[in-house]
C-alpha cells in the first residue's frame, strides 16, 4: 500500500475553501462584511505570494468559530457545503482519487485550512484520513486559537512525520499532489511529487525538476 497525499484547496477543489468560508460568513452577515472581506482577501494574497504569517492569519480565521455555538456552526457548514464547496468539486479530481483507490493506495488529504472547514469536505471526497490545522477546543467549544503545529509549509512535514510515526505508514513510493509553492517542503520529500494546476513558482520548479504537471480543471 502506497501513500497518496493530496493538498485540498486549488488542487482537489477548484478554489480555496478557507477563503470561500470567509466569503460565506460575510454573505450570511455573521461578520462585518466590509472589514472581514478586506482582511480575508489580504491574507489570501499573502498566501499566494508565499509571505503569509500563519499565526496572524489563524488569529483572524479562527475567531468566528469562538463566537458561535457548535449547533449554529454545524448548520452553517451544511449550507456552506451546498453553496460554496459543491460548485468547486472537480470530476477529474474524483477520477484521480478513484485511480489511487483502485491501486490499493491509502488516500490522505493534508491541508493548511482548519479541520472545521475541511473535515466534512474530506468526508465528502471519501479519503481515508485528513491532516489539517486544528482549532483549539475546550469542553466542545472552539476557543479561537490554534492547537498544536499549523499544517502549513514546513509544518505540513512536521505534522505528516508525526502521523507516520503514529500510524506506521511510510513514504516508500509515496505521492503528493499540490498546486502551491508553499508545499515545496513536502513535495520534495515524497517519491512522486506532482504539480496540479500549479502557481507560477511551483510550475517553474516542476519543469526544472521534470515533475509531472496535471490539469484537473
Amino acid at each position: 500500500m502506497s501513500l497518496a497525499i493530496f493538498d485540498l484547496d486549488n488542487t482537489l477543489l477548484a478554489g480555496d475553501s478557507d477563503h470561500a468560508w470567509g466569503e460565506f460568513l460575510c454573505e450570511k452577515g455573521i461578520v462585518d462584511s466590509e472589514e472581514y472581506s478586506r482582511a480575508n482577501d489580504y491574507f489570501y494574497e499573502q498566501y499566494k505570494k508565499g509571505g503569509l504569517d500563519i499565526f496572524e492569519f489563524l488569529d483572524f480565521a479562527l475567531r468566528p468559530l469562538a463566537q458561535l455555538d457548535r449547533k449554529t456552526l454545524d448548520n452553517l457548514h451544511q449550507q456552506f457545503m451546498q453553496e460554496k464547496v459543491q460548485p468547486m468539486m472537480l470530476d477529474k479530481a474524483q477520477e484521480l482519487l478513484q485511480n489511487h483507490r483502485e491501486r490499493g493506495d491509502y488516500l490522505l488529504i493534508i491541508t493548511a485550512t482548519n479541520r472545521f472547514v475541511t473535515g466534512p469536505i474530506a468526508e465528502k471526497l471519501g479519503v481515508d484520513e485528513i491532516i489539517a490545522t486544528d482549532p483549539e477546543e475546550i469542553d466542545g467549544d472552539y476557543t479561537g486559537k490554534v492547537a498544536g503545529t499549523p499544517c502549513f509549509q514546513d509544518g505540513k512535514v512536521t505534522r505528516l512525520n508525526s502521523w507516520l510515526e503514529l500510524t506506521g505508514h511510510n513514504l516508500d513510493d509515496s505521492y503528493f499532489y499540490s498546486d502551491s509553492h508553499n508545499d515545496l517542503p513536502l513535495l520534495e520529500l515524497v517519491t512522486n511529487p506532482v504539480a496540479v494546476n500549479p502557481d507560477e513558482i511551483l510550475e517553474n520548479h516542476a519543469n526544472e525538476h521534470l515533475w509531472p504537471v496535471l490539469d484537473l480543471r
